[in-house]
């Protein structure tokens, strides 16, 4: 419902024309990109959220000339952020069901430990993006 409710008032459209305004450098806005997805993940599924968003961000990634795969991996880095973090946290509710006897306080507790490996693995790909290329630029077409 809130992807519709997004897509309906136009919010990520003039989100991104705000962000390629911006007077800073491509990888401040990269940042920034990260950080919308980041947030738009607490409340958001992250599948909803990329469905909503990659029309407008990718053209805007690639006027700024970086790589498509290695943005990809960044909004999946964010979007598996998004799935385990307040207040959706629709990972975490599954394991609430598969393990109804410990509570949510603690599962949530238990998630923190991958939650700032994502980020730390999130902004090692912001300073080093080859890291993500590495793999896809062995294959020959």
């Amino acid at each position: 419902m809130f992807g519709h409710f997004m897509a309906v008032t136009m919010i990520p459209f003039l989100l991104a024309e705000w962000v390629e305004n911006l007077p800073i450098s491509p990888m401040a806005i990269m940042g920034i990109i990260v950080a919308i997805y980041f947030v738009g993940g607490f409340f958001m599924d992250s599948m909803a959220l990329i469905v909503v968003t990659i029309p407008i961000f990718f053209p805007l990634v690639e006027r700024l000339g970086f790589d498509p795969i290695w943005f990809g991996v960044m909004i999946v880095l964010t979007g598996e952020m998004g799935v385990i973090t307040p207040p959706v946290g629709v990972n975490v509710f599954v394991i609430k069901g598969i393990m109804p006897d410990i509570p949510l306080q603690v599962i949530f507790k238990g998630i923190m430990p991958f939650l700032l490996a994502l980020m730390l693995f999130t902004f090692f790909l912001m300073f080093f993006p080859q890291v993500a290329t590495f793999l896809p630029s062995l294959v020959s077409y």
